[in-house]
């Protein structure tokens, strides 16, 4: 089965509404090879800016951009970006300036890069800023609809990117704050996104196959905002909930679901936090990784059985 990264995904479809949409622009940090930006570059040089090891700039650039009519996309590796977070705060979410943020190279997932460049913590962190919805696509199909809704959205996005290749998961069309169902379950939920949601699926049918568990998956592609509907039948069907996310535990798309759960659910629900358990990231190969954070189908099994 091939696989394909979500930045290169996000390339492709920025191309593409480039040409539908004469007012989008692009704005990168020196990493447009790496965030896949180059695409867009190369076809639409004078809407293409190359702001150099500028974050900060880039981002103040942009706000003044989008109040000008323009659409700007903002790209750089997630830790980096949103590491710029007083600038995101005052530039683009105080000001409701409608910038789509762009992190690529998300978790522990992309490897011998190391931790520096490891976006661990930038869900907790887009999360807590008003007006702004965070997303993260588990395939080529939902980044491309992630990409269409979000360029008719009017307000700040943060899209989280994936540097490893994922799988085509044939899923539902996106809807802000739904998670699409991907197996069929009772009592057990898993949910699980981007570089985590193959392996959880895959270990959820060798669950049942043993008889251990019978979980339903679905795919938590949002992180912000939950859909209330969505959650309180979501919540009135299981038992528990166990969130799967390469990112920190705190903070992230099972702490949103948690904070959900302890504030709206009906009945008492059990909510689990699987990721990175409150450490920084180190440099390894993709899978060595996966394996020491028990996030491979065979460390997820090994857990209920």
């Amino acid at each position: 089965m091939s696989k394909k990264a979500t930045r290169k995904s996000f390339g492709e479809a920025l191309l593409k509404l480039g040409q539908e949409y004469p007012n989008i622009v692009c704005l990168d940090a020196d990493l447009s090879k790496s965030t896949q930006s180059c695409l867009f570059a190369q076809e639409f040089p004078d809407r293409f800016f190359e702001m150099g090891i500028q974050e900060a700039n880039m981002i103040g650039a942009a706000a003044g951009m989008s109040f000008a009519g323009k659409i700007p996309f903002i790209c750089s590796f997630a830790a980096f970006i949103t590491g710029r977070f007083d600038q995101i705060r005052m530039s683009i979410g105080y000001s409701g300036a409608n910038v789509k943020i762009i992190g690529t190279h998300s978790g522990v997932g992309i490897g011998e890069d190391g931790h520096s460049q490891m976006g661990l913590e930038d869900i907790a962190l887009m999360r807590t800023i008003p007006s702004m919805c965070v997303l993260q696509p588990s395939d080529e199909k939902e980044c491309h609809e992630m990409m269409k809704w979000t360029v008719d959205h009017t307000g700040p996005v943060y899209l989280r990117l994936t540097r490893q290749g994922l799988s085509d998961m044939d899923m539902p069309a996106f809807q802000l704050g739904v998670f699409p169902q991907l197996r069929k379950g009772e009592k057990v939920a898993f949910l699980a996104n981007a570089g985590l949601l193959e392996n959880t699926l895959l270990a959820a049918n060798k669950l049942s196959e043993m008889g251990a568990l019978n979980p339903a998956v679905y795919n938590a592609s949002t992180a912000k905002p939950l859909n209330q509907e969505f959650m309180q039948s979501l919540t009135d069907q299981y038992q528990e909930l166990v969130v799967f996310e390469d990112h920190n535990v705190i903070g992230g798309t099972g702490a949103a679901i948690a904070e959900w759960v302890c504030e709206h659910s009906q009945k008492h629900i059990k909510v689990r936090r699987w990721g990175v358990q409150d450490t920084f990231g180190e440099s390894g190969t993709p899978q060595a990784l996966y394996d020491k954070h028990h996030f491979t189908t065979q460390k997820i099994v090994s857990a209920w059985t």
